[in-house]
């Protein structure tokens, strides 16, 4: 099969195609890094699907049950027998790292890797302005108890000195120093009193200051390249501090922000929600069975943010979408033109 592979050339592929009926859509095989990611990658390429285009996303191998970015990247990508394969994954930080090591290089310069801007999918689970309909979704209860939004924002804020710090010591070879893992724990939160968000930002501000100032003796000659990284990474590639949530490790920002925000929160709105039930039930058996029928419709926090696609509203997404709208129309033009 491998010898196989090897051979198969432009000619082949063409005389292929032509023996496929002209109305048989062109099909694009979507290579993602995990069972996680196949949803999330099915409801982003939905979009782009037509008569002519259809998407199939699967994990990276068929023979095996390796994963991740690696397996991902490790495919033959792009023309293949008529279809073509493309790899979808997570841009962790090589988009930021814009050409700095050789995975970044591959993810900007590929036509046929498409990559998530934000840092992972978590991050665009966690989108802020769609954590209120989480928790709605979740304990089927309106009310607000914090902004949630305005909680995310204020956390960017907070990070993001830290956060520049983070990619530049990425980007001039001092990961070791401190490293993404680091950043995580200093960035995450253990538990957020909802009633008091404000304590846990102020505790968040002291180790983000105390973390900067020790980077500054570590490195005193980074101040010009870090002021020019700053004004790039905001100006050039458009990141906004008060969104740097987008582009912080995923699974930090789930487990270690948003679920010890969310989680509480839920818990006191389903509480209130039982308690309304048994003030207005007028007998026992009506409160049992409201109760039960209340618990039975709830869902877990976690569960709505990873159904959730609000995130399309998101700058990331945007660009993100762009590319995949590129990416259709080439591969369009090669149908029709097979030779091409």
């Amino acid at each position: 099969m491998k010898r196989l592979q090897e051979h198969l050339n432009s000619n082949y592929i063409e005389l292929a195609s032509r023996l496929r009926p002209k109305d048989t859509p062109r099909k694009v095989v979507a290579y993602v890094e995990s069972y996680d990611d196949v949803f999330f990658w099915r409801s982003v390429l939905q979009d782009f699907e037509t008569k002519q285009l259809k998407f199939e996303v699967m994990l990276p191998s068929r023979r095996t049950l390796s994963k991740g970015k690696k397996a991902a990247l490790m495919n033959r990508l792009g023309p293949s027998l008529g279809d073509y394969m493309i790899a979808c994954v997570d841009a962790d930080y090589d988009y930021l790292m814009q050409g700095a090591t050789e995975v970044s290089r591959t993810l900007l310069s590929s036509p046929y890797i498409l990559h998530t801007y934000a840092y992972a999918i978590e991050n665009y689970q966690c989108y802020a302005p769609a954590l209120h309909t989480a928790c709605v979704m979740s304990t089927l209860n309106d009310r607000d108890i914090i902004s949630l939004e305005a909680f995310i924002e204020q956390y960017s804020l907070t990070v993001w000195p830290l956060f520049v710090w983070s990619i530049w010591l990425h980007r001039y070879g001092h990961a070791n120093t401190y490293t993404i893992t680091d950043f995580a724990q200093t960035v995450t939160f253990h538990d957020i009193n909802p009633w008091h968000p404000e304590n846990a930002l102020e505790h968040l501000r002291d180790l983000v200051n105390k973390k900067v100032a020790w980077l500054q003796r570590r490195f005193p000659k980074a101040k010009d390249s870090y002021l020019k990284l700053r004004k790039d990474m905001q100006e050039v590639l458009g990141i906004r501090p008060a969104d740097t949530y987008l582009y912080i490790q995923g699974h930090a920002l789930m487990d270690g922000v948003v679920l010890p925000l969310l989680t509480p929160v839920c818990n006191i709105l389903r509480k209130e929600r039982e308690k309304e039930i048994s003030q207005l039930a007028l007998h026992s058996q009506q409160k049992q069975n409201e109760l039960s029928s209340y618990r039975h419709s709830q869902s877990s926090i976690d569960l709505m943010l990873r159904k959730s696609t609000a995130f399309k509203n998101s700058a990331p997404y945007k660009k993100l979408r762009e590319d995949i709208e590129r990416l259709t129309e080439n591969l369009l033009a090669k149908k029709s033109n097979p030779t091409a």
